[in-house]
């Protein structure tokens, strides 16, 4: 079976094509600036070639055009035609309460999303497009939608629950969603994988730490809490979010900078974090070369993430009863050995003890912790992508043999 898989963006599309024998990529690459000028397709062979092809991408149904002439190309593709394509996998950002794990997209599935729209207006709008493109393009093909929220809608309500009004949540649904969810549950699932246990006995805490952040505890295979809320801005210092923020702040913000809804939500989700804290960058790399150069905020704001992301490994383990495995992810996760270092510092009394040695430098996938650490404290680069086509191939397969008359 081949799947394609899409993640549509606001302004961009990023795709990979698997042969699911093998769970090999074959193509994959990004289409950027969609409705904007300079548009440009990057496709990536299987071999590593790479091409770049610029033109007017006026909206995400021409994005996807480019991304299946591409794909049929008798100079850099890899299909014969657009039948080769057994499914489609889409990451969509919100399935809100009502979707507890993938599925297969119908109209009933649709009209949710249309609903779901409000409590994510940034995300969800260009998921749903990438769906209807794929079914004007390709009339029939069996798409499937893989949600952000869904691995965390095991949450127990004292866990997902707001102090507010209840009255609120009934009526607008206002609570701790979380974000992230596919790259948790991969990871989660990988480590134990690489381990030989059986994850529905272990209590592990997983670090996606990218650009956007968040941290969750995944006790017996199921997320029992997690950082991010209601929105992704709630939770870690991330790169341009805020994180956990004092809610008198924002009003007071409000009234002393005259600030209206808009402009204190663009304040608080792209122009905070660790671009502004530092005022250099929101780029890991570049806040610790700044660092590294004297620049004292720089220095102050890596502390300050650190010890974010320590706060919340401490409190998940004392939610969990204990922690058993320690997971860092994402782009920070698995390159930034410094931040790993700094996150688990003071922590040997939960068991974590780091090989400060190995974890200098380490890029790959395996353990950083010492041979007698009671928590193994991990690398797994996540693949949110291999997830999304796994679920895909599942739940197209398990459709077909639902046609089938016993």
């Amino acid at each position: 079976m081949k799947v394609l898989v899409l993640n549509c963006g606001s302004s961009s599309i990023k795709y990979q094509l698997f042969d699911m024998t093998g769970q090999r990529v074959i193509s994959r690459g990004g289409v950027e600036k969609v409705g904007m000028k300079g548009s440009f397709l990057k496709h990536i062979r299987e071999d590593g070639q790479a091409v770049l092809f610029e033109g007017e991408i006026i909206d995400h149904k021409s994005g996807i055009e480019y991304i299946l002439g591409i794909l049929t190309s008798v100079k850099h593709g890899c299909l014969k035609s657009l039948e080769e394509i057994d499914a489609v996998g889409h990451r969509v950002v919100h399935g809100g309460e009502r979707f507890k794990s993938s599925v297969f997209i119908d109209e009933e599935v649709k009209s949710v999303l249309e609903k779901n729209v409000g409590l994510a207006p940034l995300h969800n709008p260009p998921n749903l497009k990438g769906i209807y493109a794929m079914e004007e393009l390709i009339p029939g093909i069996p798409q499937v939608g893989v949600f952000d929220t869904a691995f965390h809608q095991t949450m127990e309500p004292y866990a997902y629950m707001y102090g507010i009004p209840y009255v609120l949540y009934k009526k607008h649904a206002i609570r701790r969603y979380g974000f992230h969810g596919t790259s948790h549950r991969y990871v989660s699932q990988r480590v134990c994988d690489l381990l030989g246990r059986d994850i529905s006995t272990q209590k592990i805490v997983t670090c996606h730490l990218g650009n956007g952040a968040s941290i969750a505890a995944v006790k017996n295979g199921r997320s029992v809490d997690t950082s991010m809320g209601f929105t992704p801005i709630e939770g870690l210092i991330m790169g341009t979010r805020a994180g956990d923020l004092d809610i008198g702040v924002v009003t007071f913000i409000m009234e002393k900078e005259d600030l209206g809804l808009r402009s204190i939500n663009s304040m608080l989700n792209k122009h905070s974090g660790m671009l502004g804290l530092t005022g250099v960058s929101s780029d890991m790399r570049e806040i610790e070369h700044a660092a590294h150069e004297g620049n004292e905020r720089a220095t102050l704001a890596l502390e300050m993430y650190s010890y974010r992301v320590k706060k919340y490994i401490g409190a998940y383990a004392a939610a969990m009863g204990g922690i058993d495995i320690l997971v860092f992810t994402g782009g920070i996760g698995e390159n930034a050995s410094q931040i790993r270092e700094d996150s688990v510092a003071g922590l040997e009394f939960l068991g974590v003890e780091m090989d400060r040695e190995k974890n200098n430098g380490f890029r790959s996938e395996g353990e950083i912790s010492l041979p007698g650490s009671r928590v193994k404290v991990m690398v797994i680069p996540t693949n949110e992508e291999l997830m999304i086509a796994r679920d895909t191939e599942t739940i197209i397969r398990e459709k077909k043999e639902d046609l089938i008359p016993s």
